[in-house]
């Protein structure tokens, strides 16, 4: 399920960045922020699910490693009464004759029993003290061996699951090498690309008298009058006129009818203004009102009604 949704998300992703390249270069402006805002809501799509997917493996390798930290514990408190158990054995041997001091009094005579007593009593206290302050260095020893102890036979092995050693950083050092060369070239390109097709260079002057605009008004909805038709287009056309590098200081728009109006732009635009005026015109925001750009044509001063 989130291999689908990766090769949706790019997939959505290829198509509006590409289509926000192409208005871009169309001088669309208004489409070309849509196309921006759904490649925005894309990526941060995927970045969400890749963060996810990322907080899934931490959780997993957290239980991991909360798992085989059980264990560790489990095998040092093994080895632990492993160790303890020849020094409880030891202890309940070691003056056993204490208990019943009576059964065997016939070996003592009074003064050597009393002088036992005492010096066994204290290597008795000598002996606890030192099986007290030996615990800690058990402990510790324990927890060294416990590395080096076999593992359960009935859980699974941790040997097998391991990577090979240093085979697992080499690859993800190439493939990181990788995928930063190609993300910097295709940054690269995407950058000189659009610089080159949106950069407003100084281009040699149109030698024609002026630029004929043929254009169509579309209008949705019920009143599809002629009249509205020719608001919308005039509307659209002076909004349109300050959008090339040139002033159009003559720009006539005549109605041709059937919803079709010719423009006569001069002085003659360039290929790059032809763009921009194209896009602005294509791409006007006017409340249910579509205009499209039928021809441009460069004309001479004789042939402005053509």
């Amino acid at each position: 399920m989130r291999r689908i949704a990766y090769v949706f998300g790019a997939l959505a992703a290829t198509g509006a960045g590409t289509y926000l390249i192409v208005y871009l270069y169309r001088w669309q402006w208004q489409r070309a922020m849509i196309c921006g805002v759904l490649l925005l809501v894309v990526e941060v799509m995927l970045f969400g699910l890749v963060t996810l997917g990322r907080l899934n493996r931490i959780e997993e390798r957290l239980r991991d490693t909360d798992r085989r930290q059980r264990e560790l514990d489990a095998r040092q408190e093994d080895v632990l009464t492993r160790l303890r158990e020849p020094a409880a054995a030891e202890e309940e041997k070691r003056f056993r004759w204490l208990e019943d001091p009576a059964e065997r009094s016939y070996v003592f005579v009074p003064v050597l029993m009393v002088a036992g007593v005492v010096l066994s009593g204290l290597a008795w206290v000598v002996q606890k003290v030192a099986a007290t302050t030996a615990r800690p260095a058990e402990r510790r020893l324990a927890g060294r061996l416990a590395l080096l102890s076999a593992p359960d036979p009935a859980a699974p092995g941790d040997l097998e699951d391991l990577p090979a050693p240093g085979n697992g950083s080499r690859r993800r050092t190439a493939r990181l090498t990788a995928v930063s060369v190609v993300a910097v070239a295709l940054l690269a390109a995407l950058v000189t690309g659009l610089a080159n097709v949106t950069q407003t260079r100084a281009e040699e002057a149109n030698e024609h008298q002026a630029t004929s605009v043929l254009v169509r008004v579309d209008l949705r909805g019920t009143d599809m009058s002629a009249d509205r038709k020719a608001l919308a287009a005039r509307q659209i056309w002076e909004g349109c006129r300050d959008s090339t590098a040139v002033v159009l200081r003559h720009a006539p728009l005549g109605n041709l009818g059937d919803g079709m109006f010719a423009g006569v732009v001069r002085p003659a635009l360039t290929d790059h203004d032809v763009l921009r005026l194209r896009g602005c015109l294509e791409d006007a925001t006017l409340e249910r009102a579509h205009l499209t750009v039928i021809a441009v044509d460069d004309v001479e001063s004789g042939d402005d009604s053509r």
